[in-house]
């Protein structure tokens, strides 16, 4: 412990790669291996010293989510803010670069698969939905002030509902792009991108 009573520098250090193989058992083997023997033997360390860290599999797993939607909140955050735009940009090249940024991560397998593993460990487990709601909740707060930015005369209702199905879109057509259950063609992306592009800034219907 450091001398405010917090994890030492080397602590921290442990405990980052102990949730690195725990996210490698996840996305290799899935949830209904993530044990604490299998990410002991994972992480080559002898299950007492894991479990100095993370005492239940309960523990390590809510860890282990917390980072993984940290980390992705980080980036939608980063992604969808208003300053982070430069007075250069139109609203019309705002919009393809935040549906670029978010297509772009269905070109990576590994965060494909560890959000199938997140989405299944939800299915099973009122603690890890709980945990994956509250992140789509954020998720789509961010898309929504987007979305009122980008279409004037939008209510906040109907920004809410556009921001919701856009990341509806976007996280299911994650696992078609990717290849995991479906191929993408120039053709449904097209349609793809139309679709979300009118969502994030469309003109409003009368």
């Amino acid at each position: 412990m450091s001398a405010a009573g917090g994890p030492t520098s080397k602590g921290r250090q442990r405990r980052t790669a102990l949730l690195d193989a725990a996210e490698r058992v996840l996305t290799g083997s899935g949830g209904a291996e993530l044990t604490l023997r299998a990410v002991a033997e994972e992480a080559g360390v002898r299950l007492g010293h894991l479990q100095y860290y993370f005492p239940a599999r309960s523990d390590l797993l809510s860890a282990l989510l917390d980072r993984i939607l940290a980390s992705s909140l980080e980036r939608v955050t980063a992604l969808t803010a208003l300053t982070a735009r430069t007075a250069a940009h139109t609203h019309g090249t705002d919009r393809e670069a935040l549906l670029d940024a978010v297509l772009s991560d269905h070109d990576d397998p590994r965060l494909v698969m560890l959000f199938t593993e997140v989405w299944a460990l939800a299915a099973h487990d009122q603690e890890a939905a709980a945990a994956v709601r509250a992140f789509y909740d954020q998720y789509v707060t961010h898309v929504a002030a987007f979305v009122r930015e980008h279409a004037p005369g939008v209510s906040e209702a109907e920004a809410h509902h556009r921001a919701e199905v856009f990341v509806m879109l976007m996280e299911g057509s994650a696992l078609f792009r990717s290849g995991l259950t479906g191929r993408r063609t120039a053709g449904t992306d097209a349609r793809l991108r139309e679709a979300a592009l009118t969502l994030l800034g469309g003109a409003v219907r009368p």
